[in-house]
């Protein structure tokens, strides 16, 4: 909105409103804006769920937490709201890349509202099943799909994903070979939309099983944002993009707008979330979040780099994978409990140590992941 009235409109007739041309000066603006609107929103937001009688029920087996309950949820609304406003504000709106990645933070934010507004009218806190939760992730995934092959058919997406350390490995999500044989041609489009619902709902419910401590799903969401802003604004630069040999997706640039809001936005949120949290983020924040970043990874071409990025999120996921599966098969289980963060905790580490910790490991693997993209 105000990229087209500033620049496209102002330009023209005021030289100095170039600057709202370029990416970098408007990702900086969407990301203190997304960090003013979740300072400023916050303390309303608290107030109105504690008015709405909004609040987080724990689970009886997290015995520490118990004094948790009562904490106003839902306030990935907040975040939300401070990631489509500043977005909307200073992208590019005709730019295709921007509204796929709205829907993706939309589309799975309102999956984890459905789950949140479950949880509150029940008063427990189990909301969707896991099996209703999972088929609106599909459904969420296939969708994206279906917008990213009509990208691609007007040359505006490219299927081969990058890999990091190999420079010329660049596998095509649509296995072109079967697509030149009309007896294989479907199985392309079944593994095309079989690996964005692992990508999409594995980003989304990773980020979900993450969020249990005060501050560490965001926190980590901070960095991980962070990341990705620095591997969209990469993506969308000629220079750049040939340099380090990855996809250069021209309409990517402006996805650095929006992964800048993310991060923003993030950091704004942290402020009520840190511990002792005075808000917890609930489904509608983690779903969100984690199906942006995953659908950003999807768009620029980068989902084998997002296991390093997401990296904290890839090892709470597996903890939960791995218990599950020991316990059906051999009744047994590998971690105290999981997801990993409260397995630590019931090894005798604070709280605090818990999170701090593991917002060390999520930047050591971001910035590890950053690294990845010269050493191949």
């Amino acid at each position: 909105m105000l990229y087209w009235l500033l620049f496209e409109k102002l330009f023209p007739q005021f030289g100095p409103a170039r600057l709202f041309g370029y990416v970098t000066f408007r990702t900086a603006f969407a990301s203190l804006s997304a960090l003013f609107i979740s300072i400023w929103l916050g303390p309303w937001l608290i107030r109105k769920l504690r008015e709405f009688q909004i609040g987080q029920h724990i689970h009886e087996d997290v015995a520490n937490h118990q004094k948790k309950a009562g904490t106003p949820t839902m306030g990935g609304l907040l975040i939300v709201i401070a990631i489509v406003v500043p977005t909307l504000l200073w992208a590019n709106l005709t730019n295709p890349y921007i509204w796929i990645a709205l829907f993706g933070l939309i589309s799975f934010g309102t999956i984890g509202f459905y789950d949140d507004f479950t949880k509150v009218k029940k008063m427990r806190n189990l909301g969707l099943t896991a099996r209703k939760k999972f088929a609106l992730q599909v459904l969420c995934s296939v969708l994206i799909g279906i917008m990213l092959l009509g990208l691609h058919a007007r040359g505006g997406y490219a299927t081969s994903m990058n890999i990091p350390f190999f420079k010329t490995f660049k596998p095509d999500l649509l296995v072109s070979d079967w697509l030149h044989n009309p007896l294989t041609y479907p199985f392309a489009f079944v593994f095309f939309f079989l690996f964005l619902v692992i990508v999409l709902a594995g980003s989304s419910n990773a980020v979900n099983l993450t969020d249990g401590l005060d501050g560490l799903a965001i926190g980590l969401m901070v960095i991980a944002g962070g990341a990705m802003t620095i591997l969209t604004y990469l993506s969308g630069h000629r220079e750049f993009a040939t340099y380090l040999d990855i996809a250069r997706l021209p309409g990517a640039g402006e996805l650095t707008i929006f992964c800048g809001a993310m991060t923003g936005a993030s950091l704004g949120f942290l402020w009520y979330n840190a511990h002792p949290a005075e808000v917890f983020m609930g489904d509608v924040g983690a779903l969100g979040l984690g199906g942006a970043m995953g659908t950003v990874a999807v768009l620029i071409k980068q989902e084998a780099l997002l296991l390093f990025i997401g990296g904290v999120y890839v090892m709470e996921l597996m903890s939960v994978v791995l218990q599950v599966g020991s316990y059906k098969l051999r009744k047994k289980r590998i971690f105290k409990m999981a997801p990993l963060h409260h397995h630590f905790e019931l090894l005798g580490w604070h709280e605090a140590k818990v999170i701090t910790r593991f917002w060390i490991m999520g930047l050591i693997m971001a910035l590890f992941a950053l690294t990845t993209l010269k050493l191949r």
